[in-house]
């Protein structure tokens, strides 16, 4: 059963992907879980949670079998636990890894098996979390040159109505 959380029910951690209320990850998924189908996606990510509040995929084939198909494990990883990851692999491989990469690591590690590799990919620049990085390592990451100045550059917000070709005029108007 997936629902919405309200927004007093979700809590800032310092493994941001995992404070999401609506989880738009997960829509694209279930997208493609569905044959790509976007009226059958609409169904349930619009109208059921808008006129419940939930929806149930238990019952659908490709659900069920969606953690053989794909490899899915699960696990859990708290503040403490990425902050000893992170110490762990700037330790052993002197790598400074991001907070939802140490997550990965964690878990992926409760997982491994004899003979079987076990790859975990970056999911995000350490300088992202450059706070809980240092509350780990007594240090700062190291900071990329291409965001050096960034905080000095313009900032520009356009408000735009839900509207695909708008967006994308605008996109082609607007990028360099």
């Amino acid at each position: 059963i997936y629902r919405v959380r309200a927004s007093h029910d979700t809590v800032e951690t310092s493994s941001p992907s995992m404070d999401i209320s609506k989880a738009s990850n997960f829509e694209r998924f279930v997208f493609d879980l569905l044959g790509r189908d976007g009226a059958q996606t609409k169904a349930l990510f619009h109208d059921q949670l808008n006129a419940k509040g939930h929806f149930d995929l238990s019952a659908n084939e490709a659900f069920k079998s969606a953690a053989a198909t794909y490899g899915f494990l699960s696990g859990k990883s708290t503040h403490a636990h990425r902050l000893a990851t992170i110490q762990n692999v700037y330790t052993q491989f002197n790598d400074i890894i991001d907070t939802h990469t140490a997550d990965g690591v964690k878990v992926a590690r409760e997982h491994v098996q004899e003979g079987v590799p076990m790859i975990v990919l970056e999911t995000a620049l350490p300088i992202k979390f450059a706070e809980t990085i240092e509350e780990a390592l007594g240090r700062l990451p190291p900071r990329p040159p291409q965001f050096d100045g960034i905080e000095a550059l313009p900032k520009r917000v356009k408000l735009m109505p839900p509207d695909v070709a708008e967006i994308k005029a605008y996109i082609v108007q607007n990028v360099h």
